[in-house]
């Protein structure tokens, strides 16, 4: 009966034909009480077959519905899933991935018992897609503390701590209403300005470092600049949303774009030291790609907000 749902998973999706299906069959084996969860897969009209695997899925799994989001962004499937959920507690999802058995039961069981939180979150395991040399890097960079910083959600950490993010998450239904859901004008970095909105209205966000999710970074260089050029691109949005930064580690990649002729050298010095050390070469391509997609992204967001100028990227998960 639909009055038994307590939990509601939701996953983003678009064109995610390559991961979807894996990511569904590791939900699937969750332990979890089936009669009481629900998955809604909130697809922004998928072309490349996705859709078509999610509806073979259905047949299988009576607890799978397939959404539509003709939007086509992520925060907006979102929002379409938190309105369509019927359970009390709602788990974010995302394709790219795959979960272990205790994710969801881990994750509720932490909002329901950790002082004040309001948003709970696993720590990310980033893989290859595949054994080439240019996918190996670029999950190494998406790992590393010279990629990302101090993410810890990406890097790890060793105890439970209170964090200005996680990945996908963990909330009460109640709470994501309360605080009106997430923002649609942000096409990338949703969560870290729900996240930020959190912490101000007094809840806070832990992370599970014993919670591992598996995600899948991009294949190809290219992939990987778009994606990080986006997330520099709106991260000027969110502060001016915000009336401040969401944090600090977000001026890295600009800063360096500005400094990056007197800065080269010692630059090229490190990633050629990391390269060494992973014995991938590659890594000389998707350190730079990363930092100067994302940098480059933040100033033209930045350029857009002071000419009063509209961001503007669709289709995005």
């Amino acid at each position: 009966m639909e009055d038994n749902i307590q939990i509601s998973v939701i996953c983003p999706c678009y064109n995610e034909r390559a991961f979807i299906g894996a990511c569904i069959d590791s939900i699937a084996h969750l332990d979890c009480d089936w009669t009481k969860m629900e998955l809604l897969v909130v697809d922004g009209l998928s072309q490349d077959g996705t859709r078509e695997i999610v509806t073979e899925k259905a047949k299988q799994y009576s607890w799978l519905r397939l959404v539509d989001n003709p939007k086509k962004i992520a925060p907006a499937a979102m929002n379409i899933g938190i309105n369509q959920a019927r359970g009390k507690y709602i788990v974010r999802v995302d394709a790219h991935s795959v979960f272990p058995p205790n994710y969801v039961p881990s994750l509720v069981h932490a909002l329901d018992n950790l002082e004040g939180a309001q948003n709970v979150g696993a720590v990310c395991r980033t893989l290859p897609v595949d054994n080439s040399l240019v996918a190996r890097a670029n999950a190494i960079t998406a790992s590393h503390p010279f990629g990302v910083g101090n993410s810890l959600f990406r890097i790890g950490t060793d105890k439970i701590k209170e964090v200005d993010t996680v990945p996908f998450g963990c909330w009460r239904k109640e709470w994501l209403q309360q605080i009106g859901g997430f923002d649609e004008e942000l096409v990338r970095n949703q969560d870290d300005e729900l996240n930020a909105r959190t912490i101000e209205r007094g809840g806070k966000i832990y992370l599970l470092p014993t919670i591992i999710v598996d995600y899948y970074a991009r294949r190809t260089l290219t992939q990987a600049w778009q994606m990080f050029y986006q997330y520099g691109l709106y991260k000027p949005l969110v502060n001016q949303k915000l009336q401040r930064p969401a944090t600090l580690r977000q001026f890295v990649p600009p800063l360096f774009v500005l400094g990056l002729l007197p800065a080269l050298p010692l630059y090229l010095l490190i990633v050629g030291g990391i390269s060494i050390r992973y014995r991938n070469i590659a890594l000389m391509l998707s350190f730079p790609t990363v930092h100067l997609s994302y940098g480059l992204g933040y100033w033209v967001g930045l350029i857009h907000i002071l000419l009063h100028k509209k961001v503007n990227v669709k289709s995005c998960h």
